[in-house]
């Protein structure tokens, strides 16, 4: 018989180690598997991410391309208009110069006249008193006639010189209020920003069209994804403020305030902390809001914050269309809604 063999004992433990881990591994791996999946989503969601980024940076680079442009464009309309001012105020100066000058020059020429005169005359006395003394006696009476008459008043005329204040007085001021006819201030502007893709700004950010294109834009948090909606660039959080609205253009609009933190993506916008008015011929709009009924050319909105009221009316008309109460606790910022290919555009003061 042979002899029996010691049994190896590390053998037997390595084994049953690795059928151990076999078993640990298996739990293990799913773990693994589980976040590596994880970190594969998280890399696809950052490079998702990072190509918004690089679109983004295009963006700005865009916006800021074309806001330098308009920028430029509005500044070589003052410039233009303090040009136009600057020569016609320098063409009046020279036009007075003129006048003044041609006045001045037919008094010299009819003071020459007199002086002419009166030397010929001086020359007819000295000549007659070296005649004899019953000539001269004889024709005195009329020489000192002929003198007196002769003798023109040599006073300098009143208003001769130029108007100087008249030029130079408050000219930056006389200016600047020219320069109110010109330009316009409008209570409300949009904010691109918000607008969306479907939606169009016009170049001085006060009317907004919604065309069927959508546009590249950046889906920032601040812009709205789904209702075609814009926000007005300042909120109030205080204070009395008006706008009126240019709505004629569109077959669809609603407008009013919004709180600022209200949901701008989704469509949970006009769930809450919403107070407008609408004009719906196509019975689209399925919230409760106030609906006109007529088709209006203008809507005119108060905001009274420190009240509690949102007022709306026809400014065209006077009529009154509707009145919200509440207690406002948060920054208000007017909003805007078209579609169908509709536009807005808000009235600028001076023509309200």
């Amino acid at each position: 018989m042979s002899p029996r063999l010691p049994q190896d004992s590390s053998s037997s433990g390595y084994s049953l180690h690795c059928r151990s881990s076999d078993v640990a591994s298996a739990p293990a791996g799913e773990e693994l598997n589980t976040a590596l999946k994880s970190l594969q989503k998280k890399l696809q969601h950052n490079e998702k991410m990072k190509g918004k980024f690089e679109k983004t940076v295009q963006h700005i680079k865009s916006q800021a391309e074309h806001t330098e442009r308009q920028i430029k464009q509005q500044f070589e309309k003052l410039h233009q208009f303090l040009r136009d001012e600057e020569e016609a105020t320098i063409t009046a100066l020279r036009e007075e110069e003129e006048q003044k000058k041609q006045m001045m020059k037919e008094k010299l020429e009819e003071m020459n006249r007199h002086i002419s005169a009166l030397s010929h005359t001086i020359k007819d006395m000295e000549e007659m008193m070296k005649a004899s003394d019953v000539c001269f006696l004889k024709e005195f009476p009329v020489s000192k006639e002929r003198v007196q008459s002769s003798q023109p008043d040599p006073q300098m005329a009143s208003g001769a010189l130029i108007h100087v204040p008249r030029y130079l007085g408050n000219l930056p001021f006389r200016v600047w209020k020219k320069m109110q006819d010109i330009v316009q201030n409008t209570p409300v502007i949009l904010d691109p920003n918000t607008a969306n893709p479907f939606l169009v700004l016009s170049d001085d950010l006060t009317s907004v069209r919604c065309s069927g294109n959508k546009q590249p834009l950046p889906d920032n948090p601040e812009r709205f994804d789904c209702y075609e909606c814009v926000l007005g660039s300042e909120g109030f959080n205080s204070g009395t403020h008006c706008w009126d609205v240019e709505v004629k253009e569109s077959q669809y609009w609603r407008l009013g305030v919004t709180t600022e933190s209200n949901q701008r993506k989704g469509w949970d916008f006009f769930n809450t902390d919403v107070w407008s008015v609408s004009y719906d011929p196509y019975g689209l709009c399925l919230f409760s809001v106030f609906r006109v009924n007529q088709d209006l050319d203008h809507v005119r909105v108060n905001l009274d914050y420190d009240r509690g009221t949102v007022s709306f009316s026809d400014p065209v008309t006077n009529t009154h269309l509707h009145t919200f109460t509440h207690t406002f606790t948060h920054t208000l910022f007017p909003f805007f809604w078209c579609n169908r290919s509709s536009s807005l555009r808000i009235l600028p003061v001076n023509s309200q």
